[in-house]
Parts: structure tokens; C-alpha cells; sequence
């Protein structure tokens, strides 16, 4: 891309129910401006080129030489399937199909971490640690908990972009670690999972679904009646303080995750967290009040080290959307 050059792209964001589409285009200078997402039910396009399509239409009926796609999945195979829906998509005929030159195909939590990587420091919420931004220099640990947990972390050398400037993203599948339980409640949890799973991960607890089982656990424990409650109407019950007990496993589930956040943080030798996602951000006034920041940083010797690290929460709207462009800029034009 030349000093006067302005990259214009398509950024999608494709999940079970829903994908996004919006227009981005690319200054000279790195920064990344979207125009409006237009939000498509993929239950209602039998195919990723009928949802393009529609779009297309929708703009006007011509649209940009590129595109770059963050994908809910798995993206490193010939063929990309969905896990809640119908479409299939080759990105070696993504060209063809699409009518583009260009493009970039990046798993969806990878994405926010190319997010988090170019957003300016008005985008973050501080949570805990000090109130600074984030480093410009070394590694960010994110974390969002969402369906699962996803973990990614990325790397900056802290120069400007156009001066040398160079960030490295790298998608993990640390949700996928083994859940560590800190006292007698969590080993409840832990109990209570290990009789369905076995081996219980940590996104067993730090998850959106997960909140179920927190719940009921902490109900057996008070010798409740066990209502069966969806996630959903236990996370409302518990951020309006409607039911004392969803209350109670909303603010449990935080001090899970500022364990898993601290864990995350010490195993990629990070100086600084971001906390990802829209469960993030609903109950971003929780986590505040909850015990997620001494939990972080309970991690024994090394709590004064994890007491200097500063934890975020990315507040962009559309950080999949934000990120399929900048893993793009990052493929094309780095």
C-alpha cells in the first residue's frame, strides 16, 4: 500500500445464527474505519455467495476487489464447515465466487485479537490492575467468554505503524486447558462436572452455558429446589439481582474468570489483559464489583508481579468485524 493509498475491503463476520457484513476501508496511516454492519440470518441464504449476494445488492450492486472473513471455527482446512449452519466454504474459491482479487479467511476470536492489537486506547474499560493503557511493547493475553472460551495472545514491538510497526496474533485453544478449582465451592463444581465430562476443561466453567451448572451446583448446596433455568434467564436473573442465588453464580463465574484470565496471563508471559466478547461486556459492572481482581492475581509468589498488570475490556462494537480488517491489512500489506 503506498503513502497516499486507501485499501477498500468487504469485513464478514460469520457465526452459527447470524453474519455480519460491512464496508471497510484502510488509510495509508493503518487506520481502519467501518462503514455500518448489515446484519444477515444465515438460516435465510442457503449459501455464504447468496448471503454475499444480498449484500452486494443491498450496496448498490458493485462492491470492493477484497474481502476478509472471520469464521466461529476451525479455518486451516480446504473446506470450511459450520457447526450451526448449512454453509460450506472453499477459500481457494472464495476469487471465483465472490468476485474479489484478494483475501483474507481468519477464525473469529483471532480476529479480536487483531482487534485489540489496532484499537486506540478509548476502546478499552479498565477492570483491574493499574489504571494505564495497555502496553504498546510485548505480549497481550485475550480471553472471551462467549459459547466456549476463546484464548488468543499477541505480540507488538511497539513502534508506530509505517515505522517499523509489527504486531504477531496467535490463536490457542487454551479454553481447552485443565480447569483449576481454588476452594470448596469450585471443587463442588468440578465434582458436579467431572460426573458427565471426566476430563472438565476450563471453558466447562468460564463460559456463557456454563453458568447452568454453576447455579445448580450452588443450589444443592443450600438444599434448593433445583429450577431449570435456561443460561440465558440465569445470566438476567443474576445481572438484575432478580434471584439471589443467579446472583450468586454470576459473581462465582467472574471469580472463575479472573482465575483463567491470571492463568492465560502467566503461561504467555503477557504484561497486560484484554477480556473479549459481549458476555464480557453485559456483565462488565459485575466483574468490577466481583472478586475477579483478586483472583487474578492469587496466583501465590507472583501476585505482586500480576498486581501491575493491567486488565481490560474491549468496548468496539464490532471487534470481529474491526479484526477481519485488520487481519487483512496484517496479510496484505505488512
Amino acid at each position: 500500500m503506498s503513502s497516499h493509498e486507501t485499501t477498500e475491503l468487504v469485513a464478514v463476520d460469520i457465526g452459527g445464527t447470524h453474519a455480519r457484513f460491512a464496508l471497510a476501508s484502510v488509510g495509508a496511516d493503518g487506520q481502519i474505519t467501518l462503514g455500518e454492519p448489515v446484519t444477515l440470518h444465515t438460516s435465510e441464504h442457503g449459501s455464504f455467495q447468496l448471503a454475499w449476494q444480498a449484500f452486494r445488492e443491498r450496496m448498490g450492486g458493485t462492491l470492493p476487489d477484497a474481502i476478509s472473513i472471520a469464521i466461529a471455527g476451525p479455518v486451516g482446512g480446504e473446506v470450511i464447515r459450520f457447526t450451526n449452519n448449512p454453509w460450506i466454504i472453499r477459500p481457494a474459491m472464495i476469487p471465483e465466487k465472490m468476485g474479489v482479487s484478494r483475501y483474507t479467511v481468519v477464525n473469529d476470536f483471532a480476529a479480536v485479537a487483531y482487534a485489540v492489537a489496532l484499537a486506540p486506547d478509548e476502546a478499552f474499560l479498565h477492570l483491574a490492575g493499574p489504571d494505564v493503557p495497555l502496553p504498546r511493547s510485548g505480549t497481550l493475553s485475550v480471553l472471551g467468554p462467549g459459547t466456549g472460551l476463546g484464548v488468543a495472545h499477541l505480540w507488538r514491538n511497539g513502534l508506530p505503524h509505517g515505522q517499523g510497526g509489527f504486531y504477531h496474533v496467535q490463536a490457542t485453544e487454551g479454553g481447552h486447558t485443565d480447569y483449576a478449582p481454588l476452594d470448596l465451592i469450585e471443587d463442588a463444581i468440578l465434582t458436579r462436572l467431572r460426573k458427565r465430562h471426566n476430563r472438565v476443561s476450563t471453558e466447562r466453567v468460564v463460559s456463557g452455558p456454563a453458568i447452568v451448572d454453576i447455579y445448580q451446583t450452588l443450589a444443592a448446596m443450600e438444599n434448593r429446589a433445583v429450577h431449570d433455568l435456561t443460561d440465558v434467564e440465569i445470566w438476567t436473573a443474576g445481572t438484575n439481582h432478580s434471584d439471589p442465588l443467579a446472583a450468586a453464580a454470576v459473581d462465582r463465574f467472574c471469580l472463575a474468570l479472573g482465575s483463567a484470565a491470571g492463568d492465560c496471563a502467566l503461561s504467555h508471559g503477557a504484561s497486560g489483559v484484554v477480556i473479549a466478547g459481549g458476555l464480557g461486556y453485559r456483565i462488565r459492572e459485575t466483574i468490577l464489583s466481583s472478586g475477579f481482581a483478586e483472583r487474578f492475581c492469587a496466583k501465590g509468589r507472583f501476585a505482586g508481579m500480576m498486581a501491575q498488570m493491567p486488565v481490560k475490556l474491549i468496548t468496539h462494537p464490532q471487534p470481529g468485524l474491526f479484526g477481519a480488517a485488520a487481519a487483512y491489512v496484517r496479510e496484505h500489506h505488512q
